[in-house]
């Protein structure tokens, strides 16, 4: 009968034909962990302890699929994200660590201008508005940006949309799980018509669609096959489709001293700057991620 140690290191082994020895192991360990509740110390105490049934096919089933390049994350139905761990499924993009650099920018430039935005509002809408940010994001897949802003701004109100009912049952899955009140909202944000049935926003937010056909080639065979590709990819003749879209709907829907981030494609700073300035959009910022690649932007929004 197969230890728990003898399990993990068949896998480890079988991993390292598609992975290196490094991430092999790393996958093996969250693998072995998820079947049989056992963390790297606990293996090792337990090394001996034999498998049950259930797990020894749980084994055999999950091995077959990381062979076939599926991503961890959607085996395990499970993705960190700032601090949470999230139900993911192949309805809606893994959460990358560069949006959570996205998040913690939102988070503090929320702070920063909390009593700016609600001076204004107050003014304008009165008192019930008081101690409240408004933050809208658009596709929000599996949730991870909005929920992240709610349980860390307990301030704000937040609404999300997306085109994908399926993507938006795992987003108030997570809500619910992580005890995040969001309004979610199904709404194709290209079509305008459907843009009455959404609020003024302080905050807009979206990480859109942004990779181009044509860099397809380039991507790892884990995200062409099972990442849902509406989520992923723009027309070659429009890499700006969603860019171009959004910025026309926060002149619309972002209240004024109003702030919109984007995270987007590296290729295409300049082209978004500049497509923001000549929309009147003031104190544009491109920043960088933790990898040295301009991932970030923040522009804001003056009646």
């Amino acid at each position: 009968m197969t230890t728990v140690q003898q399990a993990y290191e068949q896998l480890r082994k079988q991993l390292q034909t598609i992975y290196d020895q490094r991430e092999a192991a790393a996958v093996a360990a969250a693998v072995t962990a998820h079947i049989t509740g056992l963390d790297n110390t606990g293996r090792l105490i337990n090394k001996h302890q034999p498998l049950t049934n259930e797990q020894a096919q749980t084994f055999r089933i999950m091995t077959n699929e990381l062979l076939q390049q599926k991503p961890l994350q959607y085996i395990l139905h499970e993705a960190p994200f700032y601090g949470m761990n999230l139900y993911v499924d192949e309805n809606v993009l893994i959460p990358r660590p560069e949006t959570e650099e996205l998040v913690d920018w939102i988070m503090q430039e929320a702070k920063s201008e909390r009593n700016k935005i609600q001076d204004i509002r107050n003014k304008e809408q009165g008192a019930r508005y008081k101690n409240q940010v408004s933050i809208l994001d658009i596709g929000t897949g599996s949730g991870c940006i909005p929920i992240a802003l709610k349980k860390h701004l307990p301030f704000a109100s937040v609404d999300a949309v997306d085109i994908s009912e399926k993507a938006l049952d795992v987003a108030k899955r997570n809500a619910s799980t992580q005890g995040a009140l969001i309004d979610f909202h199904l709404l194709d944000i290209l079509n305008t018509t459907s843009w009455n049935q959404l609020r003024q926003f302080d905050i807009i937010v979206s990480n859109p669609p942004y990779i181009t056909k044509k860099e397809a080639t380039g991507m790892h065979n884990n995200v062409l096959q099972y990442e849902p590709h509406t989520a992923l990819f723009v027309p070659d003749e429009k890499p700006l489709l969603f860019y171009e879209t959004i910025v026309f709907f926060g002149l619309q829907h972002l209240n004024n001293n109003g702030l919109l981030f984007f995270e987007i494609n590296e290729a295409y700073g300049k082209e978004i700057i500049d497509m923001l300035a000549a929309k009147g959009y003031k104190n544009i910022e491109l920043r960088k991620d933790m990898q040295g690649k301009e991932r970030m932007i923040k522009a804001a929004l003056f009646s």
